[in-house]
């Protein structure tokens, strides 16, 4: 059975967050690990709207377990800052389902930061990976048609690195 891609906002978007105190580090703005917290929370309504829940783990004894992201700081954010955070289905298999989410400031309109992340099904009875049952790849369809027009943006598949820049002469000049 086909799931209905119009139940799907392009992007979906999380619930409403806000900066709070326990957040805030030496440096007077958001810490990293906060980013990421906040960005797991965006995560989990994700997988709420898909039937991939708590209640999912328990009766089906399978999850999504997180193998790979790239974070990306574009803006600090500071005490109290309201945070919006978009999520965009980038591409998934039987097993695995790749997403971009970005960070915005939710009055200003700036972005703070983005994730890149890919997430991989796992048996909970085995801890290996595992098919998705028919019924989540269906949601996972409908979720990439509703997102299938929204643009890729630079930030996905970057490469972590330092450039070399090209010098004119010597080697080492």
């Amino acid at each position: 059975m086909a799931a209905d891609p119009n139940k799907y906002a392009a992007p979906l978007i999380a619930p409403p967050m806000e900066v709070i105190e326990d957040w805030i580090d030496y440096n007077g703005h958001m810490n990293m690990a906060f980013y990421n917290m906040v960005f797991d929370k965006a995560v989990d309504a994700l997988f709420m709207d898909l039937g991939i829940s708590e209640d999912y783990v328990t009766k089906q004894l399978a999850s999504v377990f997180t193998a790979e992201i790239h974070v990306t700081y574009a803006q600090e954010l500071s005490l109290h800052d309201p945070i919006k955070v978009t999520c965009q289905l980038l591409d998934y298999d039987a097993k695995r389902i790749h997403m971009f989410l970005e960070m915005y400031h939710a009055e200003e309109g700036y972005l703070a930061a983005t994730m890149e992340q890919i997430g991989i099904h796992v048996s909970m009875e085995t801890r290996r990976s595992a098919p998705m049952p028919d019924w989540v790849m269906a949601e996972l369809e409908a979720l990439r048609k509703a997102h299938a027009e929204l643009p890729i943006k630079p930030q996905v598949g970057r490469v972590i690195g330092i450039p070399k820049k090209a010098t004119a002469g010597a080697a080492g000049a």
